[in-house]
């Protein structure tokens, strides 16, 4: 009875590092940022995530819009070249999830999967055109509470450690801060780059960091 209690106690244990949920570890000069998930809410935003995290898509990719009191915005690779003013217009989604041409990575995109969950400071949420089904790699996180996004935007994550690597990304210096009254399409694109790397890790060997 003993042996038989303990390997079923064994079995659970196995069973629960199985099923331990990861979390992302976004890299930047400034410090990290862990970030965990709500695969509840928005399943197929967090896949398409994951998914384009595991294959490395994000790594040198910058924040390409930082707004102080609202979001800082990255995850598109065009952020890789040298040309500042096709940052934010590209992006693909993870896998196929009905929206594009299947054979066609690049018109891969999101259907939306607006939920309760609100824009606070640290939220991941996901960004797209004035179409809701439009979210590809493209994500930002709030440097402070947007309630007019809510049930706008997908939100599909939440910054658990590292709130003030959001502040020191949101205040770097951008065209529009040294000129107001700046009109160019690079105007909140940080004039030294900010990238990023990002890795999926278990949430316990996040935490032993």
């Amino acid at each position: 009875m003993k042996k038989l209690l303990l390997i079923l106690m064994i079995g659970v244990v196995f069973m629960s590092c199985a099923k331990e949920d990861k979390v992302a570890v976004i890299s930047t000069k400034f410090g990290n940022m862990i970030v965990e998930f709500y695969d509840d809410v928005a399943p197929m935003h967090v896949e398409s995530f994951k998914i384009l995290a595991d294959e490395g898509y994000f790594n040198k990719t910058t924040f390409h819009r930082v707004i102080p009191g609202f979001v800082i915005q990255g995850g598109d690779p065009n952020s890789k070249d040298d040309d500042r003013m096709n940052d934010g217009t590209g992006g693909r989604a993870g896998k196929f999830f009905g929206i594009g041409r299947e054979d066609d990575p690049a018109s891969w995109n999101l259907p939306a999967e607006f939920n309760d969950k609100e824009h606070v400071k640290g939220t991941l949420s996901m960004a797209r055109s004035s179409n809701p089904n439009s979210g590809s790699s493209q994500f930002f996180i709030c440097h402070a509470a947007t309630p007019q996004l809510n049930n706008q935007y997908t939100v599909f994550g939440q910054v658990i450690e590292g709130l003030e690597v959001i502040d020191q990304i949101v205040y770097v210096d951008t065209p529009r801060k040294q000129n107001p009254g700046y009109r160019g399409p690079d105007g909140d694109n940080p004039l030294e780059k900010v990238e990023m790397n990002v890795k999926l890790v278990k949430r316990s060997e996040a935490e032993k960091k």
